[in-house]
C-alpha cells in the first residue's frame, strides 16, 4: 500500500487577509483529506502543529514514503500585495515522479478553481521540501491568503480541494478513487487456512498479511469484487467473496 508523508504548512504567522493563519487552514485542508486517502487505500504520516519545515523534512526522511505532499498557501511580493491571485504545484526539477504527481495534482485543481490557466505545476530549487526531502516531493500553495478572494475561495472549498487532491494521487499511484463511506464490522469466511490480504486490488499483487477463517476485519470501502479491510495495523485488499459483512 502506498504511504505518503502529509506536511501541513506550520507556519503560524502567515495571516489570511479574511481571518486564520496558513497554519490553521492548511491543517483543517489536511483533515479534510485525510479520509478521502483512507477511502481509497493510501497510508500516511503526518506533521504537527508545533513543528516545522526543517523537522518535518526530517520527519520525511526518516520514513521510507512514496511521497511527500506539503501544503500550502502563498502570498503575493511586497508591491503587489492582494493583487495576485493562482495555484502553484511545485516539484524538484529532475524528479520524474514528481513532476507527473505535480501535474496530476494542478490537472485536478484546474477543475475546481474559478481561474484554471492561473494553476501550473513548476519546478524549483528554492524550497526545502521540495530540495531536501528523499521521496519524490508535491508542495501545493494553494491560492494567496493575501487576497481576499483566494483566501475566501479556500476557505470554502477544503473538501472539494481535499478531494481534487485524492483524486489525483490515486492515479499517481495507479489505484480506485473512492469516496469515503462509514466503516463495517466484517468476518473472514475461508473453507482453507488463511485469506490473503493485498497490496492492491488485484490477485497478483503482493501479500500483505493473512487472516485465518472466522478472523475479524474492518471492512474501509468496497471497490468491483475486492473490499479494502483493516487488519490491526494492516490496511489492504481482500476478496469480498470471502468476507462476510455484519
Amino acid at each position: 500500500m502506498p504511504i505518503i508523508y502529509l506536511s501541513p504548512s506550520t507556519q503560524e504567522n502567515n495571516l489570511y487577509v479574511n481571518g486564520g493563519t496558513e497554519e490553521q487552514w492548511m491543517n483543517r485542508l489536511a483533515d479534510a483529506l485525510e479520509p478521502y486517502l483512507t477511502a481509497s487505500g493510501i497510508r500516511y504520516s503526518r506533521n504537527t502543529p508545533d513543528m516545522t519545515a526543517a523537522s518535518s523534512i526530517r520527519a520525511s526522511n526518516a520514513g521510507d514514503y512514496d511521497l511527500h505532499l506539503a501544503l500550502h498557501s502563498n502570498a503575493a511580493p511586497e508591491g503587489r500585495y492582494g493583487t495576485v491571485r493562482g495555484i502553484l504545484v511545485y516539484y524538484y526539477p529532475g524528479s520524474t515522479q514528481g513532476k507527473r504527481a505535480a501535474e496530476l495534482v494542478a490537472d485536478s485543481l484546474k477543475t475546481i478553481y474559478p481561474l484554471p490557466n492561473k494553476v501550473r505545476a513548476e519546478s524549483t530549487t528554492a524550497i526545502g521540501e521540495v530540495r531536501r526531502v528523499r521521496a519524490p516531493s508535491v508542495f501545493i500553495e494553494l491560492g494567496y491568503h493575501d487576497n481576499p478572494d483566494d483566501a475566501a475561495w479556500i476557505q470554502s472549498n477544503l473538501d472539494a480541494a481535499a478531494r481534487s487532491i485524492a483524486l489525483a494521487l490515486t492515479e499517481y499511484f495507479g489505484l480506485p478513487f473512492l469516496e469515503p463511506r462509514p466503516p463495517r464490522t466484517g468476518v473472514v469466511d475461508v473453507s482453507w487456512g488463511y485469506l490473503n490480504i493485498r497490496d492492491r486490488p488485484d490477485r497478483s499483487a503482493p501479500v500483505v498479511a493473512q487472516a485465518v477463517d472466522g478472523t475479524r476485519v474492518t471492512v474501509v470501502n468496497r471497490w468491483e469484487n475486492w473490499l479494502l479491510v483493516r487488519l490491526g495495523e494492516v490496511l489492504g485488499w481482500a476478496s469480498a467473496d470471502f468476507v462476510t459483512l455484519l
